[in-house]
C-alpha cells in the first residue's frame, strides 16, 4: 500500500503540472495542448527532463536553466497540492464505486484550483474549466440524483444570479457579477441541486462582501477595483462537496 501511494502521489504530481500550463495559458487564449512548454522569460522550450513535478523546482533552485530568472512559486504549490489530494482523496477500498467518486472528486478539486488561481491573478473564469465542470456535475448528478433536481438547480443557479446582474447593471451601468461567476453557478447547480446552490449564493455572497470590506478598509483593496469573486464561490462549493454532512448539518441548524 505505501508503494501504490507513492505512485499515486506522482500521479497528483504529474497532473498538478499539467493544471499549471492551464493556469498560464487559458487567460492568455494559448494553445495548451501541442505547444511544448517553455519559459516565459526566454521563451525557450523546456525538456521532458526539466520538466518534472516537484524534482525539477528543487534541483534547479526555483530558477530558469536557461536565463536563470526565477519560477514563480505557484508551480511547485499546485502541483504538490495536487499530489496531496491524490493520496488524501484516496479510498481504502478498491471498489469501482469508491474509485468512480474518488475521480470525480479529484477532478472538482483540479478544476476549482485552476478556477481559483486564474481568477486571483486575471479575475476571469475560463469557459473550458466551466463547461469542463458543468458535464463532469450533469453526468454525475444525473446518475445519482433526480432530472428533476439537476434541471431546477441548474436554472437556478444561473438565472438568479444572472438576474441580479442585468438588474444591477441597468441600475449602476457596471457589471455587478462577470459572467464566469454564473456560468460557475449554473455548473454547481447542477450538482448542488436548487437549495444547495441557493446557500452556495448565500455564502459566497456574504464571505465575499465580509473580506472585500475588510480588504477595503485595510488599503490592500481599492474600493474602485473589482474583487475576484470566484473563489468565494469555490471555497463554498469545496466544502459543500467535500464535506457534505458537515454542511448538511450547518444548513438544517440555520434554518436555511
Amino acid at each position: 500500500m505505501p508503494l501504490l501511494h507513492i505512485f499515486i502521489f506522482i500521479f497528483g504530481a504529474m497532473i498538478g503540472s499539467f493544471l499549471n500550463v492551464l493556469i498560464f495559458r487559458l487567460p492568455r487564449g494559448m494553445n495548451w495542448v501541442y505547444k511544448r512548454s517553455f519559459c516565459p522569460n526566454c521563451k525557450t522550450s523546456i525538456p521532458f527532463w526539466r520538466n518534472i513535478p516537484l524534482f525539477t523546482y528543487v534541483i534547479q533552485r526555483g530558477k530558469c536553466h536557461n536565463c536563470s530568472t526565477s519560477i514563480h512559486f505557484r508551480y511547485p504549490v499546485v502541483e504538490l497540492l495536487m499530489a496531496a489530494a491524490a493520496v488524501i482523496l484516496f479510498p481504502e477500498n478498491l471498489y469501482i464505486s469508491n474509485l468512480v467518486n474518488y475521480l470525480f472528486l479529484f477532478s472538482v478539486f483540479a478544476a476549482f484550483l485552476v478556477h481559483f488561481v486564474v481568477d486571483l491573478q486575471h479575475k476571469i473564469l475560463p469557459d473550458e474549466i466551466n463547461i469542463y465542470l458543468a458535464i463532469l456535475f450533469l453526468s454525475y448528478g444525473m446518475y445519482y440524483y433526480s432530472f428533476l433536481s439537476v434541471l431546477v438547480g441548474g436554472l437556478v443557479g444561473f438565472f438568479i444570479p444572472y438576474s441580479v446582474a442585468y438588474l444591477f447593471y441597468k441600475l449602476k451601468g457596471v457589471e455587478g457579477l462577470g459572467g464566469g461567476d454564473i456560468k460557475l453557478f449554473g455548473a454547481l447547480g447542477l450538482y448542488l441541486g436548487p437549495q444547495g446552490i441557493m446557500f452556495n449564493i448565500f455564502i459566497s455572497c456574504f464571505l465575499g462582501s465580509v473580506i472585500g470590506i475588510f480588504l477595503i478598509l485595510f488599503k490592500v483593496l481599492d474600493k474602485d477595483k473589482p474583487l475576484a469573486f470566484g473563489p468565494f464561490i469555490i471555497i463554498a462549493a469545496f466544502f459543500q462537496i467535500f464535506f457534505p454532512d458537515q454542511v448538511t448539518q450547518l444548513i438544517n441548524y440555520i434554518g436555511f
